[in-house]
């Protein structure tokens, strides 16, 4: 990092980095590739990673490991869930990479081991790692199935797998990903009080439990209502039966709901009166849950615990009189239900434009889209949706 080097970074920061690539013999005094990889990291980091973005000397990688890495707001979220440690307490990262979620869960450990089969990677922590306030970390390049036997105990093991194979391609299986935790999975028991496992959004969550054992928690984590990463806390320690925490984090706050899948199994939900859906002259509220509630499916929990109805049993659109200000994922004001015939269906399209969802409906959005004319955006929300009833309907909400 030359001065003239940094000026160049600095001086093109908000440039398009295609374009500048594509001009790089008007630059013969600056190698304008690793220029570009590092204006491109600082682009990413000041949304997803803003303690990097605002941390001097920070040297970024290549693309793939910074559009692998937690964000920031994700990492943090790792870093709620440690339990209460010992003096000097270890933790070691078996598959470093960028290193985001060591350094946010590195601050609570005495003791820190960055493990990382890429050299280059290791280069780059051995220079980043420090500058965000780790100072007693020990840096190991090497494959961690190899090194696991004479690792000394940790109290955490933190381990993401990479989601792709040999040659590239995206993986979602568990035992496809590079470690397979399911062949390590004793020996990260034996090695740690709790392992931390980042593992794919798209994981089914009962399979996962199923094939790693000791597995206490489940986290399943969105930020701002899409579906990032499914978090599995394992122990040698029994329990009695998983928790499962939905958790949407935003800049501005955190919803959680926790859950058993006994207690989802013996929940009961009530099903809301097609025929009162809209015709109160009291307000009435609409709710969608979000992405990690959907993900988790534990449906009939919600409407147990917030005291409201579904729509449909497979529609999972809630509704109720009375406003629940904290419930997990986005709440409307029901103005209107309309039917699906050519009378009412006309009164829509002179909405122009509306954000449109569907729900245990048989059109898409798009079909729908058409066949309403409506452009997409605005401040009217649609819920195309099935009553209990089996009507089709749309729900028209602010």
């Amino acid at each position: 990092m030359t001065d003239s080097f940094e000026q160049f970074i600095q001086t093109h920061l908000h440039d398009d980095v295609n374009e500048l690539a594509l001009h790089a013999g008007k630059y013969p005094d600056i190698d304008v590739r690793q220029a570009v990889v590092q204006i491109r990291g600082r682009q990413i980091a000041e949304k997803k990673l803003p303690l990097w973005y605002a941390t001097d000397g920070i040297v970024y990688p290549e693309h793939l490991p910074l559009e692998q890495c937690s964000s920031q707001l994700t990492a943090e979220y790792k870093a709620s869930l440690i339990k209460s440690l010992p003096e000097k307490a270890k933790i070691a990262d078996f598959t470093g990479g960028f290193g985001v979620d060591l350094t946010i869960l590195g601050h609570h450990f005495q003791e820190v081991t960055y493990i990382e089969q890429n050299p280059a990677l290791c280069q780059i922590a051995e220079t980043n790692l420090p500058l965000l306030g780790l100072n007693n970390i020990h840096i190991v390049c090497g494959q961690c199935e190899q090194l696991i036997a004479n690792l000394p105990h940790q109290n955490l093991i933190f381990i993401d797998p990479a989601r792709r194979d040999a040659n590239g391609r995206k993986t979602v299986l568990i035992s496809d990903c590079l470690p397979d935790v399911t062949s390590l999975n004793d020996l990260l028991l034996e090695k740690s009080d709790w392992c931390m496992i980042k593992l794919s959004p798209m994981l089914d969550v009962s399979a996962t439990i199923r094939q790693l054992h000791g597995v206490r928690e489940i986290h399943i984590v969105s930020v701002d209502g899409e579906c990032k990463e499914v978090v599995a806390i394992i122990s040698k320690e029994t329990t009695d039966e998983v928790r499962i925490t939905c958790a949407n984090l935003t800049s501005r706050c955190q919803q959680t709901f926790t859950f058993t899948n006994s207690g989802e199994a013996k929940a009961i939900s009530k099903i809301a009166e097609a025929d009162k859906i809209g015709q109160s002259e009291m307000p009435q509220y609409l709710y969608e849950p979000n992405a990690s509630l959907m993900k988790a499916s534990c449906f009939k929990s919600i409407s147990q615990h917030y005291g409201i109805d579904k729509l449909h049993s497979n529609s999972h659109l809630y509704v109720s009189a009375d406003f629940i200000e904290d419930f997990p994922g986005r709440t409307f004001e029901i103005e209107q239900v309309f039917q699906m015939n050519k009378h009412e269906l006309k009164t829509i399209s002179q909405l122009k434009k509306a954000n449109l969802t569907v729900r245990n409906f048989p059109s898409t959005v798009a079909e729908l889209r058409k066949k309403l004319h409506l452009a997409e955006g605005g401040n009217h929300y649609l819920f195309a949706t099935t009553l209990a009833d089996e009507r089709k309907v749309l729900i028209l909400c602010k």
